[in-house]
This record gives structure tokens, C-alpha cells and sequence, in this order.
């Protein structure tokens, strides 16, 4: 299977990653990266990852396909579908490799029983690991500069797991002045027992980009933003099983005039 996600990592890196829509809690003006420092993750080195970033882009376009198409007779069939509706071949191929894992009943039964749930739709295909005693403390949370003008605020998180983590989410989400909805998810894979650090860039500038038209564009106007960050095993907020939220913490930090 590890050389699987290997041949799968290659076929994405040109054609899907290019075109990969932005994380769920997408950001509308400003934005959010991500990197990770510590300990790194042993677990699900390449499966897991891949599994998600694939569901993240074909899960809609493949529930779309079944409720047009109805039951389609095989994998091949399936997945020329969705290479035809997206327009590419590397996501067909993909979905393939996943498909034939399950067989294609399987596959379609595991896509509608997720409900656009991309981590527990990779739970259910076995390529993420499920781990229901998991535990994560937030040990330190904190934004520098706690004060500045607009330009970029690193988010600094930090926090211990004594037993491990299932494949999850870390959210972010920022209380912003003129009340904006501001945040985003990022998929944590599975780790082992230890200490963990996370750092989330936020471009607090406007977006030359956004269009109001599409909907509000936040302007990082001066005054006090609040942080709020949870760590979750599964997908934050899901009710679907292996999901829960490990712990919270909020922090803050001005923009000046």
C-alpha cells in the first residue's frame, strides 16, 4: 500500500494539488497557513494524507455523479466520470486505486455514508487511523506580535498528548472587529504520544483579490482580535463517530491604527 501512495502522490503533485480548493472554513480576506515544528508524526505517513486531500477534491463531484447517474457498474465507469467532470485524468486514476480497495459497491455505500465528512470517509476506506483513547492538551497559545499593524501575526500553538491522537482537525477561528467570519481547518494525521507545536500565519491585510461581490472581504480594521483554536480528533463539530473535540484555547492580539 505505501508504494500505492507514492505512484498516487506523483500523479496529484502536477494535476490535483495545482487545482486543490481551498480547506473547509475557507478564508474570504487575509490568510491562513500552516507549518509544524516538534516532534513530527510517524503515523500514516502517506496514505492517510493523500486519502483526504483526494476526498477533499472528488467527495462533492462523486456524490453529484451518483445522484445523476444512479449506480454505476464498476470502478472504471465511476471514475472516468469523475475524471470527464473535473477534467482530470490524475483524479480518475485515484480514484481508481481507492475504489478497487472496496469494490465499487462498497465505494459508492462509504462516499454516501460519509456526508462530505472527508476524515471519516477515509476512516471508513481504512486509510486513516482510528484511535478513539486519544488525548491533546494545549499547553501554550499565543500570537506575535500580541501588537502591530497590519501585516502578518504568527499563532503560536503548543500542546501534549499522553496517549496519542486520532487523524483530526486543528481549527482556528478569528473574532474579527467588524464581525467577519474568519477562520480555518487544518488536517492533523494521526501522532504518537509527545509534544507537538503548530504555527498558523494570518495575513492581516486585505485581500486586493477578494471580490464583494462574492461576499464580504474583511478589512483588518484597527482594534482588538480574538483567537480561538480547538484541537479534535476527526473532524471538528462532526456527529459522526471517532470525533470529538481534545481541548480549546482562546488568546487575542491588536491591530494598531
Amino acid at each position: 500500500m505505501k508504494s500505492v501512495a507514492v505512484v498516487l502522490a506523483v500523479l496529484l503533485a502536477s494535476q490535483c494539488l495545482a487545482v486543490r480548493p481551498p480547506p473547509r472554513r475557507t478564508v474570504r480576506a487575509g490568510s491562513l497557513s500552516f507549518s509544524q515544528s516538534f516532534k513530527p508524526s510517524k503515523v500514516d505517513l502517506d496514505l492517510c494524507k493523500f486519502c483526504i486531500d483526494f476526498s477533499q477534491q472528488a467527495i462533492q463531484q462523486l456524490l453529484n455523479i451518483i445522484l445523476q447517474v444512479g449506480v454505476v457498474g464498476t470502478c472504471a465507469d465511476l471514475c472516468q466520470a469523475l475524471a470527464d467532470k473535473t477534467g482530470s485524468q490524475a483524479l480518475g486514476v485515484a480514484c481508481n486505486l481507492l475504489c478497487d480497495i472496496e469494490g465499487v459497491k462498497e465505494f459508492v455505500n462509504l462516499i454516501e455514508k460519509a456526508d462530505l465528512d472527508p476524515i471519516y470517509y477515509c476512516e471508513l476506506l481504512k486509510q486513516c487511523t482510528i484511535k478513539d483513547d486519544g488525548d491533546a492538551k494545549i499547553t501554550s497559545l499565543g500570537v506575535n506580535p500580541m501588537s502591530g499593524p497590519q501585516g502578518t501575526f504568527i499563532i503560536d500553538v503548543e500542546y501534549e498528548s499522553k496517549n496519542g491522537t486520532g487523524t483530526g482537525e486543528l481549527v482556528v477561528d478569528i473574532d474579527t472587529v467588524d464581525g467577519i467570519p474568519l477562520g480555518q481547518g487544518f488536517i492533523t494525521e494521526a501522532q504518537e504520544a509527545g509534544k507537538y507545536g503548530q504555527k498558523i500565519s494570518l495575513k492581516a491585510e486585505p485581500n486586493p483579490d477578494c471580490d464583494p461581490t462574492q461576499g464580504p472581504c474583511e478589512s483588518f480594521q484597527p482594534g482588538n482580535y480574538g483567537v480561538r483554536v480547538a484541537i479534535c480528533n476527526g473532524e471538528c463539530g462532526s456527529k459522526h463517530p471517532h470525533s470529538k473535540v481534545y481541548d480549546q484555547g482562546m488568546t487575542n492580539f491588536t491591530i494598531t491604527g
